[in-house]
């Protein structure tokens, strides 16, 4: 199974993978499934299943909804050019590709786009955007914009020189003001070279200035996942690693607008969870959510967790992983409903045969978290024309869930690694 985040500083730098050339028969087909027997009365359907590299394909993160019901996202390969594309799936399921990169404008888009009022997307490239030159190898990555017309923009482009970031995997988010804040994964200073990480803002003009730059200390390093802003200017988030100055797994912090970090909590690797990877959700009193990929105390080599962190600091584990039905190695983020139902998927976990995987690592699921701790899985993925290896979740007003997959869908489009398919984009009504 492919590792969709990076482990370590080492790891971080390692070339993104790439799927292995094959011959592509395009099958264009969508599919309502039967639930299965762990979920109640739930309808899954495929909007639309990437089986061709000029459309896109692999995504890697989920999407957002506009008013008309149109779907927007990114896919980090496929594309006119191979090196990933920004598509359109409108409310009648006919597809668009918006952008495909080019390798100067941005290479690779492993994370969702956001939106403005008037149409804009906006969203971050893993590489490209400045030449061999600029301190990484295909690029250190992007910020852009695609105007509604699918024009795109590059507002910065980093370079891993003089303490900037690179390597962005997670989405940006907008203020009132147009500003957009994110988080890369590597560059600014220390962690044996690599840099561990930073959180910038870029202007509504496309200038770029870095709030914060991760030491590699008790402040944590690698910050992969999204951030989450409140109505004063703050940021939260979290580092996959770090929090102690021998290691560490990963922490919760926030920066204020004046670029001050401040630890929130320390992972400690242990039942509370290690490695969060996916953005945090918070709650209207300030209480935060999210998952960790690993640590927890579900199965013996610790499987993931859900965990809450509320307003006064306390730390609790809202669920541990078993990586069986269940599902584990959650890689993503949360969504939450107005009743404080908690959605997300897992990695891996749930059909442990998953048909065109192999093995018994099972296919990942969606999943339902009540405030009251009861767990349902709302679907297992068969890795078949569902798909599998679920990315982030969107939840509209009426309740239904949106998502990609970052692989199969059809048996079509073969990988290095076996059967294939390429992800598929669906909706779950629970």
């Amino acid at each position: 199974m492919t590792a969709r985040m990076t482990q370590s500083g080492a790891s971080i730098l390692a070339t993104h993978r790439l799927a292995g050339s094959a011959l592509v028969l395009t099958i264009a087909f969508s599919l309502i499934f039967t639930p299965n027997s762990l979920a109640h009365a739930q309808t899954f359907t495929v909007l639309h299943t990437f089986n061709h590299p000029g459309d896109g394909v692999y995504p890697q993160a989920g999407v957002i909804r506009d008013a008309r019901g149109n779907l927007y996202g990114t896919t980090v390969q496929g594309g006119a050019f191979g090196y990933g594309a920004v598509f359109k799936v409108q409310a009648n399921r006919k597809e668009s590709v918006l952008h495909s990169f080019t390798g100067g404008d941005g290479l690779w888009p492993a994370a969702g786009v956001v939106r403005d009022a008037q149409g804009n997307l906006y969203g971050t490239t893993e590489k490209g955007g400045t030449s061999e030159g600029g301190g990484c190898i295909y690029g250190c990555g992007t910020v852009f914009k695609l105007d509604k017309r699918g024009r795109e923009t590059v507002l910065h482009a980093f370079t891993w020189k003089n303490g900037d970031g690179a390597l962005p995997t997670a989405p940006v988010v907008r203020d009132g003001d147009g500003n957009l804040y994110g988080a890369t994964s590597a560059g600014g200073y220390g962690c044996y070279g690599y840099g561990c990480g930073i959180i910038f803002r870029i202007s509504n003009r496309g200038s770029e200035t870095v709030l914060y730059r991760f030491t590699g200390g008790t402040d944590g390093v690698f910050p992969a996942g999204g951030l989450v802003r409140d109505t004063e200017g703050t940021l939260y988030g979290a580092t996959s690693e770090g929090g102690n100055p021998n290691g560490g797994y990963g922490t919760v912090f926030k920066v204020d607008k004046n670029g001050n970090e401040t630890v929130l909590y320390r992972l400690d690797g242990g039942t509370d969870g290690a490695n969060p990877f996916g953005s945090l959700v918070r709650d209207k009193a300030g209480n935060l959510y999210g998952t960790a990929r690993d640590g927890g105390g579900g199965c013996e080599r610790g499987c993931g967790t859900v965990f809450e962190l509320d307003s006064t600091g306390k730390f609790t584990v809202l669920y541990s992983f078993t990586d069986g039905a269940d599902g584990g190695f959650p890689e993503t983020g949360l969504v939450r409903d107005n009743s404080g139902n908690l959605y997300g998927t897992t990695y891996e976990g749930g059909d442990v045969q998953c048909t065109n995987q192999g093995g018994s690592y099972g296919c990942g699921v969606v999943f339902k978290l009540e405030p009251n701790g009861n767990f349902t899985v709302l679907h297992s993925f068969t890795g078949e024309a569902d798909g599998a290896t679920p990315n982030g979740l969107l939840l509209d007003s009426a309740g239904d869930l949106y998502g990609t997959t970052e692989e199969f869908g059809t048996a079509s489009f073969p990988r290095a690694h076996g059967a294939g398919g390429a992800g598929v984009l669906f909706k779950l009504t629970p």
